[in-house]
């Protein structure tokens, strides 16, 4: 599966960009399963998402729990917690 990955906010400047595609392995099938799989492809990633839990997420711009299937994502957005002001 190739999926669209945009990173907002804090998460954005660890990873060092705003977007890129990508092709993901068949083992990855949750929400979760990608957030493993991407802490692995360096060290700016697995920084960035060091603490997954806190992580939210949007597939094809609705929010999503760590335990969504990814099956018909075609944009992921992965961005921290929001803070009131």
């Amino acid at each position: 599966m190739t999926v669209k990955l945009v990173y907002f906010a804090w998460v954005r400047e660890q990873i060092g960009k705003q977007e890129e595609t990508l092709s993901l392995p068949d083992s990855v099938i949750t929400v979760s399963d990608l957030l493993k799989h991407l802490t692995g492809l360096g060290e700016n990633y697995a920084q960035a998402l060091r603490f997954a839990d806190v992580i939210r997420v949007a597939i094809n711009q609705e929010h999503v729990d760590h335990d969504t299937p990814l099956a018909d994502a075609r944009e992921i957005a992965l961005f921290p917690p929001m803070t009131g002001g």
